[in-house]
């Protein structure tokens, strides 16, 4: 049993017999059942005993040999102080779980067998394995831009990289070279990872945001306080935000919130303070029918518009300061022109004056623009807005910028009916 998904995932694909369950997906009462015909039961419990009180004293009863650690890397005294099991099992289980991967999930299970069942069996001690990586072999090319994508250890010792594996397919089918790194921790980093890592023109960071907050019941692994933003930081490559939702496609589908609270903090909010770009969601947490133990399965059209905003980011790196084109597109909602670049306790028209300051000083070609922002909004207003109520004949005339109807023709019936009759009624 486990807090962390990957740990399950890697006790399955070791080859040993191991029944996995959740304690953030099972009641109590339900122990019984589980519990029924094991010999040994192992919990790994973020939080410490105080995150299932019910649970680990239910374990203790059953009678059942149970080695109870805590779901970090460091001993949890009182867990392990509540194991029926020695303390040299409990340690010698808690440096195979640390150690993690599907060899040391099915060597932790020869080791339980042999020291608490006396099976004789043998077994070998727990085997270190990489802080940090590259994923498979993808070909790289000079000649085309690099996209790293960052994920999780977890995932890569458990096996579950599919989504990991469909996103870098989409980089490459977009023109550019994927770089699909994995890592425990960003920080205090060591230089072989950040020279890893540097080597890309722009990064996709899957991992949950820095910030000092565990995600207990994400089940991704790790803690993430150890995601230090410094780290991508000082990089000096744009670096997007990719969702891996903890919900399934189908919940986020018929959300009208589309995201979690948990989702929408982790994955949006917070990554914001620390500079990340937020994209898409393009991963979602699946499990088959039956089974409560879900992996993360790409959704290919997501991880396409994913994938095609980090190689239009990384092409730009690689494109001269002078000819890079850039948009500013302020919002104009409702559509009056009182509305334009409204933002509840921010004062977007000077932002966007000392964000084309900024451009200008970095050897960006911006033209004349101008330097207040008062002055910024009317030229606005009067190049012509969404404000029928003013909007002349002159102005639509004048539009820099047209859509052929055709196009917007076959652009609409692109569209979900749903969305279609909506706008028509």
């Amino acid at each position: 049993m486990s807090t962390a998904d990957t740990e399950l995932l890697a006790a399955r694909a070791s080859g040993e017999l191991y029944r996995t369950a959740n304690p953030a997906r099972i009641e109590p009462a339900g122990l019984p059942a589980l519990l029924d015909g094991a010999a040994i039961v192992v919990l790994r419990l973020l939080g410490g005993r105080r995150a299932w009180p019910e649970g680990v004293d239910a374990l203790v009863a059953s009678g059942v040999p149970a080695v109870l650690l805590g779901g970090e890397n460091t001993p949890d005294a009182e867990l392990m102080a509540a194991s029926t099991v020695s303390a040299r099992a409990s340690s010698e289980a808690l440096a195979y779980l640390a150690a993690g991967g599907t060899d040391n999930l099915r060597e932790l299970h020869r080791f339980l067998c042999d020291t608490v069942l006396l099976t004789g069996e043998g077994f070998a001690a727990p085997m270190p394995t990489p802080e940090f990586g590259v994923h498979g072999m993808r070909e790289q090319s000079d000649d085309r831009p690099t996209v790293g994508v960052v994920f999780y250890r977890a995932h890569e010792l458990s096996g579950n990289t599919a989504f990991v594996d469909v996103l870098c397919d989409a980089i490459e089918a977009r023109g550019a070279n994927a770089l699909p790194v994995f890592c425990g921790s960003l920080r205090g980093a060591p230089d072989a990872l950040l020279a890893l890592l540097g080597r890309a023109d722009a990064l996709v960071a899957t991992v949950l945001a820095a910030g000092g907050t565990v995600a207990s019941t994400a089940g991704a692994g790790g803690d993430d306080e150890a995601w230090d933003a410094g780290a991508l930081a000082a990089l000096d490559v744009p670096v997007l935000q990719g969702l891996c939702l903890t919900t399934s496609r189908a919940t986020w589908a018929a959300s009208g919130a589309a995201l979690s609270p948990m989702d929408a903090a982790m994955q949006v909010a917070i990554p914001e303070f620390d500079g990340r770009l937020i994209t898409v969601p393009f991963s979602f947490k699946e499990a088959a029918v039956g089974d409560d133990l879900p992996t993360y399965v790409a959704d290919l059209e997501r991880a396409g518009r994913l994938a095609g905003l980090a190689v239009r980011h990384a092409r730009m790196r690689r494109t001269p300061v002078a000819d890079r084109r850039i948009a500013i597109v302020l919002s104009s909602y409702p559509t009056k022109h009182a509305r334009v670049g409204n933002a509840v306790g921010l004062d977007t028209p000077a932002s966007a004056v000392r964000l084309l300051t900024a451009l200008r000083d970095g050897g960006y070609t911006v033209g004349e623009f101008p330097e207040d922002s008062d002055t910024l909004i009317h030229t606005l207003i009067a190049a012509g807005g969404h404000d029928v109520e003013w909007l002349t004949e002159e102005q639509l005339a004048a539009a820099p910028s047209r859509v052929p109807l055709r196009d917007y023709r076959e652009w609409f019936a692109a569209l979900p009916s749903s969305l279609t009759e909506g706008v028509i009624a």
